[in-house]
């Protein structure tokens, strides 16, 4: 298994990676392994951020790095919570804090004014300074419920509905979310070129 630095230590996106990516060979272990400090995310856009993040991670391990900058954009809030989604409610926020607070902005919001999407940006480099850093991108539409639903998933899953399947994403069983969500999608997307850089 060849190991790649996830940089980030967020525990579900670290099984979701896991889960994603060993069938191609690939052990994802966290930065926080490595004492990675946590990179200061002063972009200004997804991929901007998961390029600092894996530069960063790959500089500290010595190992190639995958980052992933994701979150929601919600139309009625002008694409809000968007690159500050993990910390919405407040730097210290945690999930049942930022999905407090999107239910509060989009209380008097008609279902028809509730539509959102989720964006993954990931980025792998091989080092520190790799030039051409592999970008890949993927979206999952869908609409902000009234209440929270479902036990999976993380962040705001519970209050993202997806209408193809008419459930929660945090309904969903993992292996069903995985093909369809945005980061299932990106990660397609790197899959396909990883194998390409193998022929």
């Amino acid at each position: 298994m060849q190991k790649l630095v996830l940089a980030s230590g967020n525990p579900g996106k670290l099984k979701e990676f896991n889960q994603l990516l060993a069938q191609c060979g690939f052990e994802v272990v966290p930065q926080s392994d490595f004492a990675t400090p946590e990179a200061e995310e002063t972009g200004l856009s997804f991929v901007e951020n998961a390029i600092i993040k894996a530069r960063n991670a790959s500089h500290h391990t010595g190992l190639p790095a995958l980052s992933d900058d994701s979150g929601l954009e919600v139309d009625a809030l002008n694409g809000q919570p968007g690159i500050y989604s993990a910390r919405f409610a407040g730097p210290q926020s945690n999930d049942i804090d930022n999905n407090t607070k999107l239910l509060n902005l989009l209380a008097d919001t008609p279902e028809q004014e509730r539509n959102a999407r989720f964006q993954c940006l990931l980025v792998m480099v091989r080092h520190a300074k790799d030039p051409t850093p592999l970008i890949c991108q993927g979206t999952w539409h869908g609409r902000i419920l009234y209440e929270a639903r479902g036990d999976n998933g993380f962040g705001y899953d519970p209050l993202f509905f997806v209408p193809e399947k008419n459930c929660s994403s945090a309904e969903l069983p993992p292996d069903i979310k995985n093909s369809i969500s945005h980061r299932g999608k990106a990660l397609a997307q790197l899959l396909s070129c990883l194998e390409t850089n193998d022929d």
